[in-house]
């Protein structure tokens, strides 16, 4: 009598087994203690920007820590929204981060429609750095203060210009929250970025430039523009000869770049809790410190470092620049 066989026993059984193989390598692999491979942080703006020196900077340090490469990945366009929107959808695993800032997760959630929430779908990590912005204007600028200024742009309503690194950014808001506060009106020249508006500021072709330390502290330096104030609350450690907008006669008038790290939504506490950590600690690193404050960054103090520190900041940006925004309907393109 002839053997019988069931066709798609034997290969059901090498499935099966390979099911089971492939189970016991993920439960290994989820067992593993994190970090276990090399980890994407995520900068939503192009290379060799302020953004991205920073992330670097921090990569570099946070490996020490972590035992695992951090390899800064940029992902740019549309204010940044490109990069977040990534980084929203990644797996919340803790090995897809974001270096963003006040641009990314609180003017882009009211500027932009975002297929992704700014709040609900990042964890927290850490706030990084902030720097404020240098209200400078072109060397033959008639005011020498301030105060002069304002009312020499009250004098001349919608006859001066400043230039700006586009619609939505903080030099765009802060010239419009300027206006607010001062009831002055100057017309918004867009460009693609700080550096070619400087050029026009140094020949002439704008009037004024509401711009990083950073990027005009040389220029000031050089005595080729005229510095006014600082946007904070403390005068700058890289400029302390340049009095705040406070003692300048425009009191409240802060705008700050800050920068901090989050995660996909989910991802799980104690993944938090050894990124936070490694943060902090090449935060407190001395040769980090000196190089972020040349580049001019400032820093937070050690209670605003925890995740619970950057919800509530991040909630109060919001609340603080939302209004304003949307009373000035900033939309951007």
């Amino acid at each position: 009598m002839p053997r019988v066989t069931t066709p798609g026993v034997e290969a059901m059984g090498k499935l099966v087994s390979a099911i089971a193989i492939a189970a016991s390598v993920a439960g290994i692999a989820n067992a593993l203690p994190y970090p276990s491979r090399s980890i994407t942080l995520a900068m939503p703006f192009a290379a060799g920007g302020p953004g991205d020196t920073l992330a670097r900077i921090l990569a570099e340090h946070m490996k020490d820590s972590l035992g695992q490469t951090v390899i800064v990945e940029n992902v740019t366009g549309a204010a940044g929204s490109i990069g977040a929107g990534r980084v929203a959808r990644a797996a919340p695993d803790g090995y897809t981060l974001i270096l963003g800032n006040w641009a990314t997760h609180v003017v882009n959630g009211v500027v932009y429609t975002l297929p992704y929430d700014v709040v609900k779908d990042f964890e927290p990590v850490s706030l990084v750095a902030t720097q404020p912005l240098l209200i400078v204007a072109k060397k033959t600028m008639p005011a020498d203060d301030l105060k002069g200024l304002v009312a020499w742009l009250k004098a001349h309503p919608g006859s001066a210009s400043t230039g700006n690194a586009g619609v939505g950014g903080s030099t765009y808001v802060a010239s419009i929250f300027f206006q607010m506060q001062t009831g002055t009106r100057f017309q918004l020249v867009p460009y693609r970025g700080g550096a070619p508006a400087m050029q026009d500021l140094l020949a002439g072709q704008i009037d004024m430039l509401f711009d990083l330390v950073a990027n005009a502290l040389p220029q000031v330096s050089a005595s080729t523009v005229k510095p006014y104030a600082v946007t904070a609350e403390s005068r700058s450690v890289a400029a302390p000869d340049i009095p705040t907008v406070d003692e300048a006669g425009v009191p409240g008038l802060h705008v700050a770049l800050w920068n901090a790290m989050w995660a996909p939504r989910e991802t799980p506490k104690a993944v938090i809790a050894k990124l936070n950590a490694a943060v902090i600690v090449a935060l407190a690193d001395p040769a980090v410190r000196s190089r972020l404050a040349d580049l001019g960054h400032e820093f937070f103090l050690r209670d605003q470092l925890t995740p619970e520190a950057l919800a509530a900041f991040q909630e109060a940006e919001i609340k603080k620049w939302w209004p304003i925004i949307k009373a000035v309907n900033i939309k951007g393109e």
